[in-house]
């Protein structure tokens, strides 16, 4: 069943955040995910949230969601994105009818 990682990000510093976009999308690439959200505008409609950036990326399944997060590929990317950064990130399968 697909699944979606979703991701909440507060970035302290655009230029080395550019470091980690580009390697993470090769290594979601890599993994079979495709991005369904990258950054774009977004409005609150109801509730709280307070965060400046929205993610969705979408995999064929929660395993290779999981996958791609433990990936060397992955954690070479994170590296960048830790130190100038607030990330929240959680996995849910999608509907099917």
């Amino acid at each position: 069943m697909t699944a979606y990682m979703i991701c909440t990000i507060d970035v302290r510093d655009a230029e080395q955040y550019k470091q980690y976009a580009t390697r993470a999308g090769a290594a979601v690439a890599k993994h079979g995910g495709r991005f369904i959200v990258r950054g774009g505008k977004f409005e609150v409609l109801e509730g709280e949230f307070d965060v400046q950036r929205v993610v969705v990326l979408e995999f064929p399944d929660v395993e290779t969601v999981k996958r791609f997060y433990a990936s060397p590929e992955y954690a070479e990317a994170r590296q960048y994105r830790l130190p100038v950064s607030d990330f929240n990130a959680i996995v849910v399968e999608g509907y099917s009818p």
